[in-house]
């Protein structure tokens, strides 16, 4: 089954638009859901479950790393593929990114065909 539904969770809105468009260029089927933090985010997966989430680490509110905090606490089941997408160059980033075991990948901006094929395949393997 393919990808239905990417969460993007990033507070800007050209970033935003840029992973939108992204998406749509990839596969024009696949929807997307906006969130502007962590908080947002959250919100969100308490009443819907996408197939992905595109995750930023400098977030007001709610930033990724107190967003991957209070999901790996909340939810007992994870989404299939979790992402982090950012401009964030720092190796201890990544390393901290990458200790949920839940999160799948850490790209930096902007999201590229090959980031989405990249998800995709992890998709299809989960």
């Amino acid at each position: 089954m393919p990808i239905q539904t990417i969460l993007i969770v990033d507070d800007d809105d050209a970033d935003q638009f840029i992973c939108d468009y992204t998406i749509r260029k990839f596969d024009p089927s696949i929807k997307t859901i906006a969130a502007f933090n962590g908080r947002e985010a959250l919100d969100i997966l308490r009443v819907k479950s996408p197939d992905a989430i595109i995750l930023d680490i400098n977030m007001p509110i709610m930033n990724g790393f107190e967003f991957l905090d209070r999901y790996a606490a909340e939810f007992d089941h994870h989404v299939p593929v979790m992402a982090m997408l950012t401009s964030s160059i720092f190796d201890e980033d990544r390393k901290r990114t990458l200790e949920y075991d839940f999160v799948k990948a850490y790209f930096e901006k902007p999201l590229t065909i090959a980031h989405l094929e990249n998800i995709r395949d992890m998709f299809e393997k989960a």
